[in-house]
């Protein structure tokens, strides 16, 4: 009767055990979108962006079920404090910012990315910084936690070789991603273990990355 017991309990463990780890795999999973809804607000948005950033040095691109904007390093950063805006930058940032503070359905992920010279860690920390940087003219526009998320990525994520100078100055970089709350944490998960590209010649694809990426007018 006693060893029934002990296999009974045993069982719903078991069963509890699955059940519990079936739960976690569908919590972690983003949900997506139906096209047709992610189509509807790309366009409603890709104006009224485009619009924001004109006549500044940062970049728009529209990707999939995202509209990305890029701010350069170089002529957005203080060369002197490498994680301090400067004033130029401030404008185009809260001209995006203010587009979205009163859409709830909208989430923004910033990602900051360095290129692969000097010490990976501080590299890392740098581009964090510098995410932190924009971040925080989007919290001053009422963004909260739950729509914005933070990451620097260091040199994971590179567009162009980093063994030349125009490579390592389009690596250096800090972009805003916008899509819907339902997959900003499916971005996360996306850019948590990016998988680092091999880029052998970067003024191919510097040239490929400017016929992709339009910059602002």
């Amino acid at each position: 009767m006693r060893a029934n017991k002990i296999f009974a309990f045993t069982c719903c463990l078991l069963i509890a055990g699955c059940a519990g780890s079936e739960k976690k795999e569908v919590a972690k999973a983003a949900v997506m979108p139906p096209p047709q809804v992610t189509r509807a607000w790309l366009d409603e948005y890709e104006p009224k962006l485009r619009e924001a950033v004109k006549g500044s040095h940062f970049e728009f691109e529209r990707r999939e079920n995202l509209l990305v904007v890029t701010a350069p390093v170089q002529g957005s950063f203080n060369p002197d404090r490498p994680h301090m805006l400067l004033p130029v930058s401030l404008g185009p940032i809260t001209r995006v910012a203010k587009l979205l503070e009163s859409d709830e359905d909208v989430a923004v992920v910033i990602l900051g990315h360095a290129d692969s010279s000097g010490d990976d860690a501080q590299n890392r920390d740098l581009s964090q910084q510098r995410a932190r940087a924009v971040t925080s003219i989007f919290r001053l526009s009422g963004l909260k936690q739950n729509r914005l998320q933070v990451m620097g990525v260091g040199s994971d994520m590179p567009r162009a070789a980093n063994d030349s100078v125009a490579g390592r100055a389009l690596n250096r970089r800090v972009e805003i991603l916008l899509t819907s709350r339902d997959t900003m944490q499916g971005l996360i998960a996306k850019y948590s273990q990016p998988a680092k590209p091999e880029l052998k010649d970067a003024p191919k694809v510097a040239a490929a990355d400017q016929g992709k990426v339009s910059k602002s007018e």
